[in-house]
């Protein structure tokens, strides 16, 4: 079996605390510019890790712990160790503190004379004159490893140049050595209160990755070092990332790891893991997701529709089946709705009218005498005049279909008569554009508005909900998660948009907000990224954190 080659490369982070009059606090790094990998961002130290953490010479120099009860710890078969050797080295590159102890007379915490000496051995191990198991055997040092409790396990989505499956430790922070940054892939350090800096994040003086965002979090709560380690120790153990075998579309057997799409789909139809389910969707072949409800996506694949818009199914045929977006007008996919259905089509509901998700309506009812059910469009040309519902749902309204009961959530944001409909019964949500899978919705105003799209998201988290099944893409699992990350993304594009506008004195059109806020973005993408970009626009002004004048904006300052 091959591994994927967007397989990610193992890696370790590690969290230094120490006590302060103010409380705990953390030793952040900031990143290069010209780095691959979060850069210009603050981070822990870290790194991948290497051949050499796995060489049997540098683990005779770690205490307190081997290779073994790492590994199971980690939930891996063997090579655990790698990761706390890693965690140790990165941290001594990176801050030029080393986590170690004297090997004679006796194990004794590294003091300042010690960190002098290793300052001069840290360019060496930099310039690759000796290794890490060289420099602590030539200095008779051993990397205190028993120091160190693993913490959290994260896992870069897929679709970034780099992806890394990264453990994350906590150690508490060497008394007597002073941090160094190395002024190559780390530019500036500060020690900071976890509190303080997700602060500085929502003034954007900080750039912070979603799972630093999610650690600083859960650094929060503790007063004391001493109460963060015992927490540490004692919490339940952090959840393994188990591979998932799935099928590919050309037949052949591929891996899933936490962070690819199909994972916690595969993860719930395949719970023992046998490779029944695909890593791919395939439009026109309908995948049953849950005891009655099936999904069947349509032929319409783009930049704006990932593989295509899904159509749900849901009922018996005793009872009769609902079907939830009926998709774009295209012959073939009606078709497959109706021979996808179990039994009568009686109701077809839309999340909204946008022209990838309900255009189908009219010819499906034709053909079922179907009650239609959904918001009319509003009056914007890239909606859906044509279509004409038979029941306009009210927010928090209940529909008893047959066995099936749907409950109607008006989520506005990507559209003003957006709904979400949820299937207590499996906790499944039914998201049409609301949140999708692989990509961020545009947000094009003036029926869509960020301030509405934020707070309809929020509103979800107060929901019983398992899974997310989109309009476009797998089941997403963690819905709360998910939502964060969505909500981190927006927040952290809004920041950039600030950010451009306080770098000029000059009030900023669009067209120039745009070539600063979303460089990240492909230039042929701006055109629907100006989009979003005025939604935000919009909301800050709603906030009266900008004004408008003559169609150039700029920030209000204090």
């Amino acid at each position: 079996m091959q591994k994927d080659p967007s397989y990610p490369r193992p890696a370790a982070t590690i969290i230094l605390a120490r006590d302060s009059a103010h409380g705990i606090e953390v030793f952040m790094m900031k990143r290069a510019t010209a780095v691959t990998f979060a850069k210009g961002m603050h981070v822990f130290p870290g790194g991948g890790v290497d051949a050499s953490d796995h060489q049997a010479d540098m683990h005779a120099l770690c205490v307190g712990i081997d290779d073994a009860s790492a590994s199971v710890e980690l939930g891996l078969q063997n090579g655990g160790l790698a990761y706390w050797i890693a965690a140790i080295r990165e941290c001594f590159e990176e801050a030029g503190l080393l986590i170690g102890y004297r090997n004679k007379p006796s194990r004794l915490p590294l003091d300042a004379t010690d960190a002098q000496k290793l300052a001069a051995l840290r360019i060496e191990l930099a310039e690759n004159n000796l290794s890490f198991a060289q420099l602590l055997s030539r200095e008779q040092l051993l990397a205190a490893t028993d120091q160190l409790i693993y913490y959290s396990h994260w896992i870069t989505t897929p679709g970034r140049p780099r992806r890394y499956d990264t453990r994350f430790f906590i150690a508490p922070a060497p008394a007597e050595q002073i941090a160094m940054h190395d002024n190559s892939e780390t530019v500036a350090h500060l020690w900071v209160r976890p509190g303080e800096a997700l602060e500085l994040f929502k003034r954007g003086e900080l750039d912070l990755m979603f799972p630093t965002i999610k650690t600083l979090e859960s650094l929060m709560q503790f007063g004391r070092v001493e109460d963060l380690l015992t927490h540490a120790r004692t919490k339940p153990q952090v959840p393994a990332t188990t591979p998932h075998v799935s099928t590919a579309r050309d037949g052949s057997i591929r891996m899933l790891i936490q962070s690819d799409y199909a994972y916690a789909e595969a993860q719930k139809l395949d719970p023992e893991n046998k490779g029944t389910t695909k890593s791919d969707i395939d439009p026109g072949h309908p995948v049953q997701i849950a005891p009655n409800v099936w999904r069947l996506t349509a032929p319409n694949p783009g930049v704006m529709t990932g593989p295509g818009t899904n159509t749900y199914l849901l009922g018996t045929a005793q009872d009769g089946v609902a079907v939830i977006d009926p998709g774009p007008d295209l012959e073939e996919h009606i078709e497959a709705i109706i021979d996808c259905a179990p039994g009568p089509i009686k109701w077809i509901l839309t999340t909204h009218t946008h022209r990838d998700h309900s255009p189908a309506t009219q010819k499906l009812k034709t053909r079922t005498q179907a009650t239609v059910l959904g918001i009319p469009a509003p009056p914007y040309a890239n909606q859906d005049q044509d279509f004409k519902p038979d029941v306009i749902p009210t927010h928090h309204e209940v529909f008893a279909l047959g066995e099936i009961r749907l409950r109607a959530i008006h989520t506005p944001g990507h559209a003003s008569n957006h709904l979400c409909y949820l299937l207590e019964s499996e906790k499944m949500l039914f998201t049409g554009d609301h949140l999708m899978q692989g990509s961020t919705v545009v947000i094009n105003p003036p029926d869509g508005d960020m301030q509405a799209y934020l707070q309809s998201l929020q509103m979800l988290k107060n929901e019983e909900i398992e899974y997310l099944a989109p309009g476009h893409g797998f089941l997403i699992g963690n819905p709360e998660q998910a939502i964060d990350r969505l909500t981190l993304h927006r927040l952290t594009r809004e920041n950039k948009i600030i950010a451009a506008l306080q770098l000029s004195n000059q009030p900023q059109t669009i067209d120039t907000l745009v070539k600063v806020a979303y460089q990240d973005t492909p230039v042929q993408r701006h055109a629907l990224a100006a989009r979003s970009l005025l939604a935000h626009l919009h909301k800050l002004k709603q906030e009266m954190r900008v004004i408008e004048t003559d169609e150039r904006w700029s920030f209000v300052t204090e």
